[in-house]
Parts: C-alpha cells; structure tokens; sequence
C-alpha cells in the first residue's frame, strides 16, 4: 500500500520519502525533516503514534496525516491527541488523500519569502515559478524542483544523487539518468537569460549567474 500511495503522489508531481520502519522515519525526520507526513499508525520498530509524539516533542510542527485499519473512536482520539492534524481510516481513496494534503497544505504557515533573481529572471518560491519581465514561463514541475535545489545551494556543486532525493524521493526506484534529461531541457530554457548549469563530471552540476561578473 505504501508504495501505492507513493507512486501515486509522485505521479501527482510530490517527492515522496519512502520509509517503511517506524524507527528508520524517527531518524530520518528528526535529521531530514518534511514538508508533510503521511504516517501510518501500524509499523515496525516504532509504532506511528511514538513517531508521532516524538516529532511534536522536538518542536516539529510538520503537518501530519495519519493512517490506520483501526476504526475505534478512542483510537482516533489518540492519535489527535498525540499531535495528528488529521486522520484517513483505511482502506481509502487515493483522492481523498490528496485532498487532505492539499488543504494541510494551504492551512500550512509560511513566512514571506522574496523573489529569487538570476540573470534576467525571478524565481517565485512561494508559487514555484520562474519569471521573464513580470510573465510567468510555462516550465514543467519537474524543472522547476530542479531549478529549486540548485538555487539553494547557488554558486556551489549538488550532486546528481541529491537532485534526485530531491526531485523523486528517498527510495524512488528513477534512475539518475533521468535527472540528465531534467537538466538538459532546463539549461537549454535558462541559456537565453543570462543562467548556466555547468556539469563537472562525476561530481555534479552548478547553476551560475552570467550576469554577476
């Protein structure tokens, strides 16, 4: 079901971090961290409402779903109690799911955040999108999450490994080749503004502002 759950969110445009062992996530998101938890209470090693209390526990206000067989009232009770934002009993639409996780996600706080420039364009990280002379260019999702772990780390290497993580998951079964593919078609949109994504070979790629120097 888990991978279900993630092909289907991948497929919607998500990365997705695949965890299947409750002490495996307690590490990953006390060191990682997420945007969104779908966190099932049923796991080995740690069950999700532990997971779950020790999250809130570390001042982690990450909006978390969970999910459960368990239909119990006092069940569900526990689990809002424990710090859950929202709760899906299984078996469920995948629908409803993403519907969930869309509405956590508009009531999720962000700061105000200001455009990005570089070489002739501005980059939206509130709206995730890329803009020439106050229009938004038409770039698909996947370009855009590229584009996205690039400028976090501007002027520095990312590996190929990293961009993947970032674009695909932990435990996406893509292979790196498709990360190529990505920065081919965005360096051939970025290279008429002013933007390079240099490629060093068996290290990674660096997006540079020709502009800047």
């Amino acid at each position: 079901m888990a991978r279900g759950v993630a092909y289907q969110l991948r497929d919607a445009g998500h990365a997705v971090d695949l965890i299947g062992d409750g002490v495996a996530a307690d590490v990953f998101l006390s060191q990682e961290g997420a945007d969104l938890i779908v966190l099932d209470i049923n796991l080995p090693g740690l069950d999700g409402l532990t997971v779950l209390r020790r999250i809130r526990e570390r001042g982690d206000a990450t909006p978390v779903i969970l999910l459960t067989a368990r239909s119990d009232t006092g069940d569900r009770v526990a689990g809002l109690d424990a710090g859950a934002d929202d709760y899906l009993i299984k078996p469920f639409e995948m629908a409803e799911l993403e519907a969930r996780i869309r509405a956590l996600s508009r009531r999720r706080p962000t700061a105000e955040i200001s455009r990005v420039a570089i070489g002739s364009l501005e980059f939206d990280p509130q709206s995730r999108q890329l803009f020439h002379d106050g229009h938004s260019l038409d770039i698909p999702r996947r370009e855009i999450a590229v584009l996205e772990c690039l400028l976090e780390s501007r002027d520095r290497l990312v590996p190929k490994a990293s961009i993947l993580d970032r674009v695909y998951g932990i435990g996406s079964e893509v292979e790196e080749t498709v990360i190529e593919v990505h920065i081919s078609r965005l360096r051939k949109r970025l290279a008429a503004h002013g933007v390079t994504i240099k490629n060093a070979r068996g290290l990674g790629y660096l997006l540079e502002d020709d502009r800047r120097g």
